[in-house]
């Protein structure tokens, strides 16, 4: 089986890091595994083809009971790490609109629409979801724009 074939993962920062591995560097996956895994961590060889083809939550994936797998408790951050990604341009928008508000003495709806923003990774929904698929559909398009979901 050739080295491109397997992936050598392991966990560093609550991050799951996935090692794609190459047929021409001459080195046999545990030689790679010796080499290029920090001291003292532990790593395991998996099949690449066991990897999940979903990347949207990737920094959601763990190693658990023998395989890589999403945690949907990491992918539930993950979606918030999304949303507040999104709205930070969106809230520095509306900074300036705020700016321009104050001239005319009416900010209420700038501040609302602020708000909705603020909110939006506090929504109960992200927490009561139970799969990936209600995380996907948990995107708001209407004050967050185009879903960053493929």
């Amino acid at each position: 089986m050739a080295n491109s074939d397997k992936n050598i993962v392991y966990t560093q920062n609550n991050i799951l890091v996935v090692m794609s591995l190459s047929d021409k560097c001459g080195l046999t996956v545990e030689e790679i595994q010796a080499k290029d895994v920090p001291d003292g961590v532990t790593s395991y060889i998996v099949d690449h083809s066991s990897l999940p083809t979903d990347t949207d939550f990737q920094n959601a994936w763990v190693y658990k009971d023998g395989k890589v797998e999403v945690d949907l408790a990491k992918a539930k951050e993950v979606h918030r790490e999304y949303i507040r990604r999104e709205r930070k341009e969106k809230l520095a928008a509306l900074d300036i609109e705020f700016q321009r508000a104050l001239e005319t003495g009416d900010t209420s709806a700038v501040v609302a629409k602020k708000q909705v923003l603020r909110d939006a990774t506090a929504d109960s929904a992200i927490e009561s979801a139970t799969s990936l698929a209600e995380l996907r559909a948990l995107w708001n398009t209407e004050i967050l724009g185009t879903s960053p979901y493929s």
